[in-house]
């Protein structure tokens, strides 16, 4: 049984959303990936599987090595959901830079 995963607790995890840095801008084996961390590579291969189970990330087969790529329609799904929160919270910061000036031209 293939239980699907949250995204967003895939991405709460440092380690995680360092891979998904590392990945925005190439393709990488998972021997490249781990590479970057001081951890085992078992540890990054199941960073790897979860990503890979929430749909995050993608495995394209290339010879005998298996690349590792960020599926954007995913990302983007995922940024979709969290614009709203984004514009709220620039709307509140807004405001406030707004009252700030205001407090500050009437001393």
């Amino acid at each position: 049984m293939n239980l699907r995963r949250d995204v967003f607790q895939a991405i709460a995890d440092p380690t995680r959303r360092a891979i998904l840095l590392l990945l925005v801008s190439q393709s990488m084996t998972a021997g490249a990936i781990a590479a970057n961390f001081d951890t085992a590579r078992p540890t990054v291969s199941k960073h790897l599987q979860i990503l890979t189970e929430c749909e995050l990330l993608e495995q394209e087969q290339n010879g005998r090595e298996i690349y590792y790529h960020i599926n954007a329609k995913k990302m983007k799904e995922v940024a979709d959901f969290i614009e709203p929160f984004r514009q709220m919270w620039d709307d509140r910061f807004n405001k406030l830079e707004a009252i700030m000036k205001k407090y500050k031209s009437d001393k």
